[in-house]
């Protein structure tokens, strides 16, 4: 058995309308959800499958986090696919630092954030003293090393072409190779 403790304003989430989400998690991770809503203690015992049950306490932890329920639940889908938390407060120095980075990475009207999704392929969520991101490794890593990069001073368009980089190495290059009529022809 494993406990996880849930931020008291992700319980709900946790448990769904009408305990469907609880529900979902039990039957598709083959586990047993304990949760005590007062204290956001979540006790996790293993059913069926242990390997499914492995991942089970990642999904409640990535829901605790700020993820919804079906992004959490996708740990299930790919063996490969993994939740990892980058805790910000022991990369800054206090409080004002924390929110000042924080708003680095999150970004004007949530650009750097939705950057960090669209060019890695992984899920990516703020909150708190937290960044949780979940995709595959190399898609992780390559958040991992933008937040390490926008926690150093690193100027936002450096990260940008890096995820860039990143991107066609995960993803594949557009293939840029063939004409698109608009350039002129040599003479």
């Amino acid at each position: 058995m494993q406990h996880v403790k849930v931020p008291q304003d992700r319980i709900g989430v946790l448990i769904g309308e009408g305990g469907e989400t609880m529900r979902e998690i039990e039957d598709r991770a083959e586990v047993r959800l304990d949760i005590d809503s007062e204290s956001g203690s979540v006790a996790i015992d293993s059913v069926g499958d242990p390997v499914a049950g492995l991942v089970a306490p990642d999904i409640v932890r990535a829901i605790g986090r700020g993820f919804t329920p079906e992004v959490a639940l996708s740990l299930l889908e790919h063996d490969l696919r993994r939740f990892e938390l980058v805790d910000l407060a022991s990369e800054t120095r206090n409080k004002n630092d924390l929110q000042r980075q924080k708003g680095r990475l999150i970004g004007e009207n949530g650009r750097t954030r939705e950057l960090m999704e669209d060019l890695s392929g992984a899920e990516v969520v703020i909150k708190g003293t937290t960044l949780g991101v979940i995709g595959q490794p190399e898609e992780v890593e390559a958040v991992r090393r933008a937040t390490g990069m926008i926690l150093d001073g690193a100027p936002h368009g450096a990260v940008y072409s890096f995820l860039e980089r990143k991107h066609n190495e995960i993803h594949g290059a557009p293939d840029l190779s063939t004409p698109t009529g608009n350039a002129e022809e040599p003479r």
